[in-house]
């Protein structure tokens, strides 16, 4: 099925629509080959396509697109700040099998915001409405954006609400913390809510969803049409299939030791290429483990292991250690027993 088509009707369906986040280096497109055999989300955000005047697109991002593995459709993300490049790009991209384009306004990488790209637009809404109304005339595909609520304090977002309710948006998805907040605070819900009311077109609902139930509780605080999700899911590979189960009333399939170790393993065959040094692939692993080592054990100890691994053989004796077992997993994080900086290093999104 054409991808537009597709993503017409998942907007236009009743159970809430489930994407899963765009995250830098992390949610490529071996990871969603596996992803998909999971259940997978209803939607995929390619990783951000960087963009400025003498940029064209990264082929290995466009591969996401040309090689979807999935059967969903995909939105193409975009990140940058120079008017006539990001036109020209999205222009581009639409050359390609998408559903949409997406512009990235919430990155809170220092070295994205940095150069006002990502999170460091919404320092000035001026500029953002600019950069969207440019956009919104170049695309003929659905249109979209993500956001944070502001870039230090969520006072700026009444102010970028009726910017992006002018432009017509087809989606806005909205990870309810500021770009200073990063992940270590609350997620302001309320907000998400505020954007569900005063946007026309519908919204998802970002940031720490990590449970079916949680993602009842969003989906009712907020009202939001569906969910994004990025670390959860790549936490929980199981998550969005769990969702759905709830959505139904059905008892929710729960993993246990050795199902999340065999996820482990599949994940090192399908993002670990053979070609690249086996220092390198536990590197990469390592990035997948953050995210996963939260909800495998309370003590921190898997985590702390983990970071210390050299070679694949290290990598998964400590991955059996704590893993090869029967006891149930809901994978849901416990509480931060490390050093906040220490278990977000290497976060993207």
């Amino acid at each position: 099925m054409d991808p537009r088509v597709q993503f017409e009707e998942l907007l236009g369906g009743p159970g809430p629509l489930l994407a899963l986040a765009p995250m830098q280096d992390v949610t490529d497109l071996p990871f969603w080959r596996l992803m998909a055999a999971y259940g997978g989300a209803d939607v995929y955000f390619t990783e951000y396509f960087r963009v400025h005047p003498t940029s064209t697109p990264e082929r290995h991002i466009l591969k996401s697109i040309t090689e979807n593995p999935t059967g969903r459709p995909v939105v193409a993300q975009m990140i940058g700040n120079d008017i006539p490049s990001l036109v020209r790009t999205a222009r581009e991209l639409q050359g390609y099998p998408i559903a949409g384009v997406d512009l990235n306004l919430g990155c809170p990488a220092p070295v994205v915001y940095r150069k006002c790209a990502g999170g460091g637009l919404l320092r000035e809404p001026k500029r953002v409405d600019a950069i969207l109304g440019a956009l919104r005339e170049a695309v003929t595909t659905k249109f979209s954006v993500k956001t944070r609520l502001g870039f230090d304090s969520p006072e700026v977002f009444g102010e970028l609400l009726p910017i992006f309710a002018r432009h017509s948006l087809d989606l806005l998805t909205v990870h309810g913390r500021t770009v200073k907040e990063m992940y270590r605070s609350e997620v302001h819900y309320e907000y998400i809510a505020r954007a569900v009311a005063e946007v026309p077109g519908p919204v998802l609902a970002n940031g720490n969803i990590y449970s079916a139930q949680k993602a009842e509780e969003v989906l009712k605080a907020t009202g939001a049409r569906g969910l994004m999700i990025g670390r959860g899911a790549i936490r929980n590979p199981w998550l969005f299939h769990q969702i759905r189960q709830h959505q139904r009333g059905e008892p929710l399939f729960v993993p246990r030791g050795h199902d999340v170790l065999a996820y482990v393993r599949g994940l090192y065959e399908a993002v670990c290429a053979p070609e690249v040094r086996e220092s390198a692939q536990v590197q990469k692993m390592k990035k997948y483990l953050n995210y996963l080592g939260v909800g495998a054990e309370p003590t921190g100890r898997f985590l702390h292991q983990i970071r210390r691994a050299e070679t694949k053989a290290d990598f998964f004796r400590i991955c059996e250690d704590f893993l090869e077992h029967d006891q149930p997993m809901p994978l849901e994080p416990f509480p931060l027993v490390l050093h906040p900086a220490d278990l977000l290093a290497g976060e993207h999104r």
